[in-house]
């Protein structure tokens, strides 16, 4: 082995040794802030109830209360978590960003988080009651539905937190055009087969067949990639020395 190649391993372990620290940081917060939840899950159950239209809902077995509750603690935590996330992922990539990439981070990182924080209000404002609408009078002639705790909530949190990281689109197109993972003039060329990869992956993921869910899913998905090329130019990384 030479050295430029024991090097570059040296390079690799130490920043396989920084993201395990940032990790750690995370995770820390993310079983704080859970632990702080749980004082109130109750309270956020039955907000989570809200959009169905249900003031309860029904449990089957002798754990499920419990677990129940730990599974919307932890929902809750990661929710409440996500500046300390954020914040370290910042810290893991702030070493490879100029004085001026820095600055214009540290501006993006509230829009980032409120990016996260639009997608659940999304999600829990207009997807959700059009989505359970369907889904839980869906068949109501032959069918009496009943919430199930467990099942319904781990729908629910689920879908708010996937649409939290859907929304955060364009800090992902900044960091991969500013790591030089994908080119932005290529990615500018791609938009038509980002149009109907959105409106597939909406297909996917929305719980109900109609196309206006997954219009309401597809079209803030594009918007956030037109966003995310917008921002991108100050990301494109720095030519070489």
């Amino acid at each position: 082995m030479t050295a430029a190649e024991r090097d570059k391993e040296l390079s690799l372990l130490a920043h396989l040794d920084e993201l395990r620290k940032r990790m750690m940081v995370a995770a820390i917060a993310v079983v704080m802030t859970s632990a702080a939840a749980f004082a109130f899950a109750e309270h956020i159950v039955r907000f989570l109830l809200v959009p169905s239209g249900a003031t309860r809902c029904i449990t089957l077995a002798p754990t499920e209360n419990f677990a129940t509750f730990m599974r919307v603690s932890l929902f809750a935590g990661i929710a409440f978590a996500m500046p300390v996330v954020l914040f370290e992922i910042f810290r893991y990539i702030d070493p490879a960003l100029t004085r001026k990439e820095r600055r214009f981070v540290l501006r993006l990182g509230p829009f980032v988080l409120m990016l996260f924080v639009g997608g659940m209000v999304f999600c829990y404002y207009l997807l959700l009651p059009q989505a359970l609408g369907f889904l839980v009078n869906f068949g109501g002639t032959v069918f009496d539905n009943q919430l199930r705790c467990s099942e319904y909530l781990s729908f629910v949190t689920t879908f708010i937190l996937g649409m939290g990281v859907v929304f955060e689109m364009p800090a992902v197109i900044f960091a991969l055009v500013r790591v030089g993972v994908v080119k932005r003039p290529w990615l500018a060329r791609q938009r038509r087969y980002v149009f109907l990869a959105v409106f597939l992956i909406a297909a996917l993921i929305t719980p109900t067949p109609d196309p206006f869910n997954q219009a309401l899913v597809a079209i803030p998905m594009y918007l956030l990639f037109e966003l995310g090329l917008l921002i991108s130019r100050f990301g494109a990384p720095r030519a070489a020395a």
